[in-house]
């Protein structure tokens, strides 16, 4: 093997040394935010209004645009 792969490779392993043995401190931080299911969503999917409200986002999402169209067609019928 060469000299200067051998070098790399050494330089590489130290690299990888640093960045793991330094991992744990910065894990250990003061800052904790939760985790587990549900902690990164935006909104609570237990509260009993979800279903409601998500059925209605929905709804509305997807018939809008059909909405949008019927009203474009028929909009010079009524003019």
């Amino acid at each position: 093997m060469r000299p200067q792969i051998a070098s790399r490779v050494a330089g590489l392993r130290t690299v990888a040394r640093q960045n793991f043995s330094t991992s744990a401190p910065r894990m250990s931080s003061p800052y904790h935010y939760p985790s587990g299911p549900r902690s990164n969503l935006p909104f609570d999917p237990l509260n009993k209004f979800f279903g409601v409200k998500f059925v209605a986002f929905c709804t509305i999402g997807f018939a809008l645009p059909f909405g949008i169209s019927v009203w474009q067609t028929k909009k010079k019928s009524f003019l």
